[in-house]
C-alpha cells in the first residue's frame, strides 16, 4: 500500500508539471505569432522619436538659436537614422511618376508667378531658418475671392496632399495673427526615395502627425493663410511648396515645377 501511494503521488506531480508547462507554452505562442501591425506603437515608436529630434533641430534653425555648422552635423546624423528606420519599415517607396498634385481639384494652371512661375532659388539658405531670402518654390493659388480659405465654388476646404511618398519629420500646427513666422502651419516631409525634403507652408488645420508615413494623394492639411506675409489682405490664398534636395547634411534648392506640370491628379 506504500508503494501504491509513493507511485500516485509521483503521477499527480508529473501530470502538474505537465500543465504548467502546456498552459506556459500557450501564453508565450499567441505573442510570438502575432505579426506587428505597421501602425502600431512598437513598429512606429522609432522613427517617431527620430522625427521628433527631427523636429526640434529644425525649430532651432528656423529660430536661429543654433549655428549652421552645428546644425548641418546634427541634420546629416538625424537624417541618415530616418532613413534607416523609414528602410527598415518596409513601406513601399514612390519614384516621381507616382506623384500626385498637392491640391486636390487644382492642376498645374495654378502655379502663378509669371514666366518663372515664382521660383528663385538665389540668396535661398536652409540654414538662416526664417530669415532666409529667395523663393525656390511655388505658390499655388486656390479660387478664394472673400480670403476664407474656402473654394469659391462648392464653398468647401480645399485638401492639401502629399506630393511624394514619405515620412513627416517636422511641423507647426500653432500659428497666431501677428507671429513673424513666415511659414505660418506648415509641414515637412522627407522622401528617402528622391533624397527631398518637401515643405508645405501656410496651411489651415494638419491632418497629419510626427512620424506619419504618407504616400502620394494622402490628405496633410487644409489651404489656409497663416503666415506673416500670407495672411496679409494684399496676398491671394495659396499653399507655399518648396522641395530641397538633401546630400550630406547640404541642403539645396531643387526646381519641381516639370514634375508638378506631369503629377496624376487626384
Amino acid at each position: 500500500m506504500k508503494l501504491l501511494h509513493v507511485i500516485r503521488s509521483y503521477l499527480l506531480l508529473c501530470c502538474a508539471c505537465l500543465c504548467i508547462q502546456v498552459s506556459d507554452a500557450a501564453g508565450l505562442a499567441e505573442p510570438e505569432g502575432l505579426p506587428l501591425l505597421p501602425g502600431s506603437s512598437a513598429s512606429a515608436n522609432p522613427l517617431s522619436s527620430l522625427c521628433l529630434r527631427f523636429n526640434g533641430l529644425n525649430t532651432s534653425i528656423r529660430d536661429n538659436t543654433i549655428d549652421s555648422r552645428s546644425a548641418r552635423i546634427e541634420l546629416r546624423r538625424i537624417l541618415s537614422e530616418v532613413r534607416d528606420e523609414y528602410h527598415r519599415t518596409g513601406v513601399r517607396e514612390y519614384s516621381k511618376s507616382n506623384w500626385v498634385f498637392p491640391l486636390a481639384g487644382y492642376d498645374a494652371r495654378a502655379i502663378g508667378g509669371g514666366r518663372r512661375h515664382g521660383y528663385s532659388a538665389r540668396g535661398y539658405d536652409y540654414f538662416s531658418g526664417n530669415r532666409h531670402g529667395g523663393h525656390p518654390a511655388f505658390d499655388i493659388f486656390i479660387r478664394d475671392r472673400n480670403q476664407g480659405s474656402l473654394d469659391d465654388i462648392n464653398g468647401t476646404p480645399v485638401n492639401v496632399l502629399s506630393l511624394t511618398g514619405g515620412v513627416v519629420v517636422a511641423l507647426e500646427r500653432e500659428w497666431l495673427l501677428g507671429s513673424t513666422l513666415r511659414g505660418g502651419k506648415y509641414l515637412w516631409i522627407y522622401d528617402p526615395a528622391n533624397d527631398l525634403l518637401v515643405y508645405y507652408a501656410h496651411n489651415g488645420e494638419l491632418s497629419v502627425g510626427l512620424g506619419d508615413i504618407v504616400k502620394p494623394g494622402d490628405v496633410l492639411a487644409s489651404v489656409g493663410r497663416s503666415g506673416y506675409n500670407a495672411a496679409k489682405g494684399r496676398s491671394p490664398t495659396h499653399l507655399h511648396l518648396m522641395a530641397v534636395r538633401v546630400q550630406d547634411g547640404r541642403i539645396m534648392p531643387h526646381d519641381i515645377y516639370r514634375d508638378l506640370k506631369r503629377a496624376r491628379l487626384p
